[in-house]
């Protein structure tokens, strides 16, 4: 067999899999579950983004990334950078084929008034032969955004909402459930002063003022149904600044003044040509590479243990007999953070405003009534980083504490010092939207800390253990201290779990010696 026949087999056949399955597939599913059998509602740049982005990714990671390592580079970094190549060989032609299968699959309906859409089937596209713009009764919202490598920009968003009706004489009406959304957008330096952002701020509001008084919003070909996106909930929120007509669940339309048949542009031509010449690229490039002595055989043994580790690292998340209760909590909080995530919040960071509906804990609506604030704000999480963090605390805390304390008590001391934690975030803080397992963690680690310091464990173990659990808990709470951090909830759930840790010393120890006898 020829070095490039080799890697032909071990790494482009596979990167061709990658990309087939990943492009084809992916499409299909979005095509059939969410444009034709409309199953279930996502936010649009969560189904036509982030999702083929991490899919992508975690392939490349798990099945192209060790290939890779097969050729011989002078650096060691190169396989990584020659991966996130083949990612972005595959991304970008994925998501053109989304933002193509979107628009391609859309229909048109003729309506002769903005209120035939009642009587029709519900599609993504209309066209209007009579209808009444108003420009008078608006709905404003301005929004500030930061985008870019390290929040380098500074994004000024207003929102502009106008009420679509069948001729003028319908603005006496006090309810309108149909709106033209117009969005305008301007970016300046996240650098700039506070004064210089505000200065800004108002020059761009005064442009778009002047824009707003001479268009013509009526003069439009088609409209688009704005689909879950953020920019939806957004015109949603600007629906509400207006103060003439009622609503129940707005519709919000995007206008066009193209033809209807050029709405897909140029996205399949772009397809085309980013998936050839990506592919060809790539297969270029593994014509001069070299593979390294013996790498076939080398790769063989590493896949079987490769596969081993990944079978062990997967394993924390199952229950096993002396460690059933932890994984069950770490998956039940991972869980919740992906139906957040698939329901379009976000990822990195949500809003308090979600968090809220969500069930975070906040004083004004946990003390009238909604107690159960302080159970459920223990299982959300403000963003990816934050549930990391969280998680692995927990896996390294429950792997110690569960066995010694059992199922039973180690499940009620995680429900039992979340809930005072959380009252002692609301006995601090008025109005502190609360979020977060940190509090139930605090709680543990303060049991763990009241067992060391009565002996429960062995002396080596404890004279471990007790520096590296003092310097976790100094740190999270000077952490605490830069801000945006729950530090009254971190100190109860740690106060209460010493505390309750010192009662329940003599029964877990007692339980210990008689277990090692």
């Amino acid at each position: 067999m020829t070095d490039f026949t080799k890697k032909f087999k071990l790494i482009y056949l596979p990167f061709l899999l990658i990309t087939i399955s990943s492009i084809l597939g992916y499409t299909f599913l979005h095509w059939l579950l969410f444009i034709q059998l409309e199953l279930f509602s996502i936010k649009e740049d969560i189904l036509k983004f982030w999702l083929p982005i991490g899919l992508v990714c975690l392939s490349i990671y798990f099945f192209l990334y060790p290939r890779v390592k097969l050729l011989r580079f002078k650096k060691d970094d190169i396989p990584s950078f020659i991966c996130f190549l083949a990612a972005l060989i595959i991304i970008i032609p994925t998501i053109t084929a989304q933002e193509y299968l979107t628009t391609a699959t859309g229909k048109v309906t003729d309506l002769k008034d903005i209120y035939q859409i009642q009587k029709l089937e519900k599609t993504k596209y209309y066209t209007l032969k009579r209808c009444y713009i108003d420009k008078r009764n608006i709905g404003v919202l301005n929004t500030t955004s930061l985008s870019g490598k390290g929040n380098t920009t500074f994004n000024i968003e207003i929102y502009v909402t106008l009420p679509i009706f069948r001729t003028a004489k319908d603005t006496s009406k006090t309810e309108c459930e149909y709106w033209l959304g117009q969005k305008y957008t301007h970016s300046i330096s996240n650098s700039l002063s506070s004064d210089d952002k505000k200065y800004y701020h108002n020059e761009f509001a005064q442009t778009v003022s002047q824009e707003f008084k001479y268009t013509d919003f009526s003069n439009f070909t088609y409209l688009e149904a704005i689909g879950e996106t953020k920019d939806h909930d957004n015109f949603d929120d600007a629906v509400t600044k207006n103060t003439q007509y009622d609503f129940k669940k707005p519709i919000i339309f995007k206008a066009h003044k193209e033809r209807f048949e050029k709405r897909n542009g140029d996205k399949l031509e772009w397809f085309f040509i980013l998936l050839s010449g990506g592919l060809f690229i790539s297969l270029i490039f593994l014509l001069f590479a070299k593979l390294k002595t013996g790498a076939v055989y080398d790769f063989k043994n590493r896949g079987k243990a490769r596969n081993k580790s990944l079978k062990e690292a997967f394993d924390i998340l199952l229950p096993k007999e002396d460690y059933y209760i932890t994984p069950i909590l770490v998956n039940i909080n991972i869980i919740v953070f992906l139906m957040m995530v698939i329901s379009g919040l976000g990822f990195m960071q949500f809003e308090g405003k979600d968090l809220l509906l969500w069930g975070a804990n906040f004083k004004p609506s946990t003390i009238n009534g909604q107690w159960w604030r302080l159970l459920t704000a223990t299982f959300l999480h403000g963003g990816i980083i934050h549930l990391a963090s969280n998680m692995f605390g927990l896996l390294f805390i429950g792997a110690l504490l569960e066995p010694v304390l059992g199922k039973t008590k180690f499940l009620l001391l995680y429900l039992l010092t979340g809930l005072l934690a959380s009252l002692a975030s609301i006995w601090w803080f008025d109005a502190t939207v609360s979020v977060g397992a940190s509090g139930a963690i605090f709680g543990l680690y303060g049991v763990f800390l009241a067992l060391l310091l009565k002996e429960v464990f062995p002396k080596e173990f404890s004279t471990v253990f007790m520096t590296s659990t003092l310097i976790f808990i100094a740190y999270n709470l000077l952490m605490g201290l830069t801000g945006g951090i729950d530090n009254a909830a971190h100190i109860g759930g740690l106060l209460s779990g010493f505390i309750i840790g010192l009662v329940l010393s003599p029964i877990v120890k007692k339980k210990s010696e008689f277990d090692n006898k």
